[in-house]
């Protein structure tokens, strides 16, 4: 007998019309090649859930003009399993179209290979196939030209702090106007922090650049809101390190769908942790689950496998052959069936927690306790006070390196 033949994973499939579930599909029916990543991908996801991890997302791509967040990202959110989420100021702009005023559906579906330069000639702008009236952008600038200029924004605060008002100021005109929430009224309701990496490239951003030109040239008084990125940063590396010390799981799970800055604002929290505040027992993601577009072959961030980041420290070198994959694709075409299936595998939980017990239930599937968690979530936003404390705390605890690092033998210029 070869030695290997105990590490062997035998071939046994289930034909598709004896299956009763996205769950069981995905684990019997998937045996090889593309569908095989993806099996794999469920699994991790699976086992991460299982084992009652938080989990972390990084959302690159326009999924709130498509209406992906309604679909699939705010059922997610719904579990309580998510801690926070990083994506794009574009996102967070987008998200605000359906509740502007007289806009209740304001997205409707065109050709991707259609005619452009009659888009531009009816002032129809286009994201792939998505497309919406040039007016709907210009109501959202003078919407949140108004509310950055707001009393309530008149200060210097983080992003994350910003994206909760946002999220709250969403919230009241979606409420007035009788419209579904949208996700950052979602992450204010559930206090999710939302981190955008990049803030300066997005429309949000570009109309406080009008406010405090208007305030350079003049035109107001006054402009006071301004970003503390210092602090955001350090909020995020506060969450981590809640995730690794202060929760059962003692571990952080992270499901990036797409590449760019989202994926790497949430995974630079290990590296600014052990590497540049040198502080002890820092750990990367034990569970990594990634959807990508770009091939592993064109050197981007975007690209690059759970594996590379193992080398930088950001995910966990002892779990990561184990609990990690990258599969190459394009996450709109097989996330929805993902999220489907997971929640399906919950609700089945719930109706055998009815039936058997919790206690009896827990017995015969341990997991079953990760996936219940209290669907109210970490509300990790109304705790950074305290978690920014407890890192200032072993920041200053941390001194003697710190001050260490402070010199370094530069060359003078000499132009």
């Amino acid at each position: 007998m070869n030695h290997h033949d105990s590490q062997r994973r035998t071939v046994r499939v289930r034909r598709v019309d004896e299956v009763n579930s996205l769950d069981e599909l995905f684990r019997h029916c998937l045996p090889a090649f593309g569908g095989a990543y993806l099996r794999r991908i469920y699994e991790i996801l699976d086992r991460a859930i299982g084992q009652g991890c938080p989990l972390t997302l990084a959302i690159a791509g326009p999924v709130t003009v498509s209406g992906q967040h309604q679909a699939w990202l705010i059922p997610l959110l719904e579990t309580g399993w998510v801690a926070y989420l990083s994506t794009t100021d574009a996102v967070c702009y987008h998200d605000g179209h359906r509740s502007l005023d007289g806009r209740k559906d304001p997205v409707f579906e065109v050709p991707i290979f259609g005619d452009d330069g009659a888009l531009r000639d009816d002032k129809t702008i286009r994201v792939t196939d998505m497309a919406f009236d040039e007016d709907v952008l210009l109501d959202q600038d003078r919407f949140l030209t108004a509310l950055l200029n707001h009393p309530d924004f008149q200060k210097k605060m983080t992003g994350t702090e910003m994206r909760n008002k946002l999220g709250r100021w969403y919230q009241a005109i979606e409420e007035r106007n009788g419209v579904e929430p949208g996700l950052l009224a979602k992450c204010h309701e559930m206090a999710i922090p939302v981190f955008v990496g990049a803030p300066g490239d997005g429309s949000v951003f570009l109309n406080s650049m009008k406010l405090w030109a208007m305030r350079e040239a003049g035109l107001i008084p006054s402009y006071g809101f301004d970003l503390d990125l210092h602090a955001e940063v350090f909020e995020a590396c506060a969450y981590h390190r809640w995730g690794l010390f202060d929760t059962e799981a003692k571990s952080l799970a992270t499901f990036m769908l797409g590449g760019g800055v989202p994926k790497n604002y949430n995974l630079q929290p290990e590296p600014a942790l052990g590497q540049i505040l040198g502080l002890p027992d820092v750990r990367g993601y034990e569970f990594d689950v990634q959807i990508t577009s770009a091939p592993v072959t064109d050197g981007s961030l975007s690209s690059c496998p759970p594996a590379e980041a193992v080398t930088w420290g950001k995910v966990d070198r002892e779990t990561y052959q184990q609990s990690t994959e990258s599969m190459q694709g394009d996450y709109s075409m097989v996330v929805p069936f993902l999220i489907k299936a997971l929640l399906d595998r919950r609700a089945k939980f719930e109706r055998l927690r009815d039936e058997l017990g919790e206690a009896t239930l827990f017995e015969r599937h341990p997991e079953a306790r990760g996936y219940l968690r209290s669907r109210e979530g970490y509300r990790l936003f109304d705790q950074r006070e305290a978690l920014v404390g407890k890192l200032r705390e072993a920041v200053r605890e941390n001194a003697a390196w710190l001050e260490d690092t402070l010199t370094y033998p530069l060359a003078n210029p000499t132009k």
